[in-house]
């Protein structure tokens, strides 16, 4: 069974919730296990993380097992265009795995929601890339073959899936976020399993 690592910080939901449909999507392929996993919030006035062991949710994730996954998920609400600082704390620890290679060559596919349509989620996607391309991942985006990045009229790029949140966070996802979502954890396993053949 080839293990493909969800990775996310949610603060509202929205992101959770992507991760089980991209996860779903991982699920779809054959020999192909979704290992979801997230991190703690940190504190705004210091470098505190939250409690080692989340109340509810996926267990916090751990440099090994990024080391383990043949391919990584990595989803994060967009802030001001950015992702969250508590998955870009999470990657900055990441340097012993960069100089030991452990993601390099490995595919790698980005998700984000945002409040607005306009919020930055395609600069929050490609802020995610940047750590990334420096451990080495294949980057895999979403073509427009796929139906449903031609229909959306909500979420979804061709960087990555994509979720409007609405202001408050409760809006609900659109059949194209859904589609979007499930097609590219499916992307992401099937190159997983390519690569692997080489």
């Amino acid at each position: 069974m080839m293990d493909i690592l969800v990775l996310y910080y949610s603060r509202d939901g929205a992101i959770s919730e992507m991760a089980k449909m991209i996860a779903q999507g991982i699920e779809s392929v054959s020999d192909c296990h979704a290992r979801i996993r997230t991190v703690p919030a940190i504190s705004s006035i210091c470098e505190a993380t939250g409690d080692s062991i989340p109340e509810q949710g996926p267990p916090y994730a751990k440099l090994n097992d990024l080391q383990e996954c043949a391919g990584l998920a990595l989803g994060s609400p967009g802030y001001f265009g950015n992702m969250a600082s508590a998955l870009k704390y999470f990657l900055e620890s990441t340097t012993p795995g960069w100089l030991a290679g452990h993601l390099a060559g490995k595919p790698a596919a980005l998700f984000t929601s945002t409040g607005t349509m306009h919020g930055g989620q395609e600069s929050t996607l490609l802020s995610m890339m940047l750590p990334l391309l420096h451990h080495g991942m294949l980057i895999i985006g979403l073509p427009y073959s796929h139906n449903a990045l031609n229909e959306t009229r909500s979420g979804g790029t061709p960087y990555g899936a994509s979720h409007v949140a609405g202001l408050d966070g409760k809006q609900a996802f659109s059949q194209e976020e859904k589609a979007l979502c499930i097609e590219q954890g499916r992307r992401l396993a099937e190159t997983a399993i390519k690569l692997s053949r080489k």
